[in-house]
C-alpha cells in the first residue's frame, strides 16, 4: 500500500532531523541526482555528455535541485541553471558554480535566446521551481514563463527532454492534489522522506508521471493522508470462500438496476457480481437479465448487500421505489448498499457508511446542489478529493468518486486514490459493472464492514483497483467494452490472489 502524508506531517519529521544537524538536503539532492543519473543511462547510454537544464526557484527546493545538479556535473553532465528568483539558495548555487555549472537568470516576460537554447539542447529538465512549502496560487512570474515552452518540447514527437519533478511537479497543491495553473507534466517525480497527497491525487497526480521515493531518515508519525492499494493488498482484502463456505455464506447481492431505456445497465451491473465471485445475485426488475445471465434468482429474498440504481430512470416509480426501500434496509438492517446513478437523488438526510455513493462528476455536482451547494463539474473536476470530502460530510456516506483517478472517502480519515483502469475504461456501463463488482466485495465481508465503518472505503477502492486491472486485462493498450471489463475480472482477481484460494 501506497500511504501519503500531508505538508504539516512532514515539516514535523524533518524538524527533529535538522535540530540534529542531520544533513536532509545533502541525502535529497544525492538521492536525486542518483534517479537522474539513471534516467539518462537509460535514455542516451551514458551519462557523461549530457545536458541538463535546472528551473530553479527559491527555498529548499531549489537547494535541492542546484546540489544535484552540481553532483551531476562532476559525474561530466553539461548542467545549467535557469534562475527564477534573485536570491537562488545561496549554497547550492555555489556548489554548482564550483563543479562548473552555468548559470542563466530568466527574466519576466519574453525568454532570452540563452534560456530557450538550454532549454531546447537538453536532454533532461529538473523542475525545482517550487516545493512543499509553496504557497497555493501555481506558478507565478518568471517561471510561469518557462512552463509553456517546456510543454511544447515535450510535445514534439519523437523529441522533447526526460522532465524530472523535484519533490512534486511546481504548482501542485500539496494536500489536495489542485492544479491552480499550468503544471509542468513530468515523466519522473523524485520526492523525498515519504509521498504526499498531491502525488496521489487527481488532477495533480496526472503530472507526476512515475513516483520514486528516497529515504532521507524521515521518521512519520501519525495516520496517513491519503492511500493507494496495490497489487499485495488484494490478500489481505478479498473474500476468499473456505472449503467449507457454500453460496449463502459467500454473500447474496441484491441488484436494483435497469429499465425500459437502460436495460443493459442491468446485465452489466449482475455481470460485474457474478463475476467478482459473489455467491448468488438476486435481480429485481423487468430487464432481460435472467436470459443474460440464467444463474441469476429473480424476485426478492435475503441478501447480503445490495446495488442499487443503475439504469434506472427518473420516471420508473417502481424501480426507484425499490431502491428506496434497500437504502433504507441500509439504516435499518445494516446491509451494505451500493448507490449509483438514478438512485442517488433518493439518499435521506444522513446514511451510515456502509452505504457508499458511486457517483462520476456530474453527478457529484448535483448531489452536492441539491444539499445546498452551487457545485458545477468544471468545479468538481477541478478538485476532486475537496468536493468527494463535502459528499461524505453531507451525506455521512462513503463516497467513490469516479473519474480518471478514482478517490474514495469514508469516515474516520479513510481515504483512497486509485488509478489503476486505462482511458479506454471511460466507455458507457464501465460503471455499472463496478458498482456490481462492489457490491460483490460488500457482501462477501458483510459481517466485516458492520464492525468497521472504515472498511467500505477500502472495499471501494479494491474494486476500482480490480475494475481497472480487468480493463487492461481486457485488451492491453486498446479499447475495451464495458463486457469485455466484466469478463476479465475473473481471471484479474485470480491473478492478485495467486495461490490464496487454493
Amino acid at each position: 500500500m501506497l500511504l501519503t502524508w500531508d505538508a504539516a506531517a512532514v515539516r514535523a519529521a524533518e524538524e527533529p532531523l535538522l535540530r540534529d544537524g542531520a544533513p536532509l538536503m545533502a541525502r535529497a539532492a544525492t538521492g536525486l541526482a542518483h534517479h537522474v543519473a539513471r534516467l539518462l543511462r537509460g535514455a542516451r547510454g551514458a551519462v557523461r555528455g549530457a545536458h541538463a537544464v535546472l528551473l530553479v526557484g527559491g527555498g529548499n527546493n531549489g537547494g535541492d535541485t542546484l546540489h544535484a545538479g552540481a553532483l551531476l556535473a562532476r559525474r561530466g553532465v553539461r548542467v545549467t541553471a535557469l534562475t527564477t528568483v534573485a536570491h537562488p539558495h545561496a549554497e547550492g548555487l555555489a556548489a554548482l558554480r564550483t563543479a562548473g555549472g552555468r548559470v542563466l537568470p530568466v527574466p519576466d516576460g519574453d525568454l532570452p535566446a540563452p534560456v530557450r537554447d538550454a532549454l531546447d539542447g537538453a536532454d533532461v529538465v529538473l523542475d525545482g521551481l517550487l516545493g512543499l512549502g509553496a504557497r497555493r496560487g501555481g506558478v507565478r512570474g518568471p517561471g510561469a514563463g518557462l512552463v509553456a515552452p517546456l510543454a511544447d518540447l515535450r510535445g514534439r514527437a519523437g523529441a522533447g527532454p526526460l522532465v524530472v519533478a523535484v519533490d512534486l511537479p511546481s504548482g501542485v497543491g500539496v494536500d489536495d492534489g489542485t492544479c491552480a495553473g499550468p503544471v509542468p507534466v513530468a515523466d519522473v517525480t523524485v520526492t523525498f522522506g515519504a509521498p504526499q497527497p498531491a502525488h496521489v491525487l487527481p488532477p495533480a497526480a496526472g503530472a507526476v508521471g512515475d513516483l520514486v521515493v528516497v529515504d532521507i531518515g524521515l521518521d512519520l508519525a501519525g495516520p496517513p493522508a491519503v492511500a493507494r492499494l496495490e497489487a499485495a493488498d488484494v490478500v489481505d482484502l478479498w473474500p476468499v470462500p473456505s472449503a467449507s463456505g457454500h453460496k449463502y455464506v459467500r454473500g447474496v447481492v441484491g441488484v436494483v438496476a435497469g429499465s425500459a431505456a437502460y436495460p443493459g445497465a442491468a446485465v452489466l451491473a449482475t455481470s460485474g457480481a457474478l463475476r467478482a465471485g459473489v455467491g448468488m445475485v438476486r435481480y429485481l426488475g423487468d430487464a432481460p437479465v435472467v436470459a443474460a445471465h440464467p444463474e441469476v434468482v429473480a424476485g426478492p429474498g435475503r441478501v447480503q448487500a445490495w446495488v442499487v440504481g443503475p439504469g434506472v430512470g427518473p420516471d420508473d416509480d417502481v424501480q426507484r421505489s425499490r431502491a428506496r426501500d434497500a437504502v433504507a434496509r441500509a439504516g435499518s438492517h445494516g446491509e451494505p448498499v451500493v448507490v449509483d446513478a438514478g438512485a442517488l437523488d433518493l439518499l435521506p438526510p444522513h446514511v451510515p457508511p456502509h452505504v457508499v455513493l458511486t457517483p462520476h462528476a456530474g453527478e457529484l455536482a448535483t448531489l452536492l446542489t441539491a444539499r445546498g451547494a452551487a457545485v458545477s463539474r468544471a468545479d468538481v473536476e477541478a478538485s476532486p478529493w475537496e468536493h468527494a470530502r463535502r459528499a461524505h460530510e453531507a451525506t455521512g456516506a462513503t463516497v467513490l468518486l469516479k473519474g480518471p483517478v478514482t478517490v474514495v472517502v469514508g469516515p474516520h480519515g479513510a481515504a483512497y486514490a486509485q488509478a489503476d483502469g486505462p482511458p479506454w475504461l471511460a466507455t458507457a456501463g464501465a460503471g455499472d459493472v463496478l458498482a456490481g463488482v462492489l457490491g460483490a466485495v460488500l457482501a462477501g465481508r458483510a459481517a466485516d464492514v458492520a464492525a468497521d465503518p472504515t472498511l467500505p472505503a477500502a472495499l471501494a477502492a479494491l474494486a476500482a483497483l480490480v475494475h481497472g486491472r480487468a480493463a487492461h486485462a481486457a485488451n492491453p493498450g486498446g479499447p475495451v467494452t464495458a463486457s469485455a471489463v466484466a469478463d476479465a475480472v475473473p481471471a484479474t482477481v485470480a491473478a492478485l490472489l495467486g495461490g490464496t484460494a487454493r
